[in-house]
């Protein structure tokens, strides 16, 4: 498994490769973007990290380690896991395109979300891509 068949991508910047099926995988909807100029398969914004967390991150790169950690606890939850084997299960067999919307493209939740899924398919043997 390559984490290229799961990439991420900033939505101002396209929805990805042609194929693949795209989530976005913020809470809030990216300003300035109609949902009808947009070719997405899903939004998936219960997978995102909690409004609180996204607060206290507020995307300061010094908090980025405990921002990691802290989703990551959350993603393990049972609903999350849930969530994510539903999103991994509506890509079938396409490559996933995570979209989020921040202009941090290094700090961003798609990134851990990423590594959460391929983890998750790595150990419930669930195929990507």
């Amino acid at each position: 498994m390559k984490s290229s068949l799961i990439t991420v991508q900033r939505i101002y910047e396209g929805t990805g490769p042609d194929g693949s099926y795209r989530a976005l995988v913020d809470r809030m909807w990216p300003r300035g973007l109609r949902r009808a100029d947009l070719d997405l398969d899903e939004w998936a914004r219960d997978i995102a990290p909690t409004p609180e967390l996204c607060k206290w991150f507020s995307h300061v790169d010094e908090r980025w380690d405990e921002f990691r950690a802290r989703y990551l606890d959350q993603l393990a939850a049972p609903e999350q896991q849930a969530r994510m084997a539903a999103l991994l299960e509506a890509a079938g067999a396409r490559p996933l395109t995570l979209l989020y919307g921040a202009r941090n493209t290094e700090h961003t939740q798609a990134i851990v979300l990423r590594d959460a899924l391929l983890d998750y398919a790595r150990h419930h043997r669930k195929r990507v891509a």
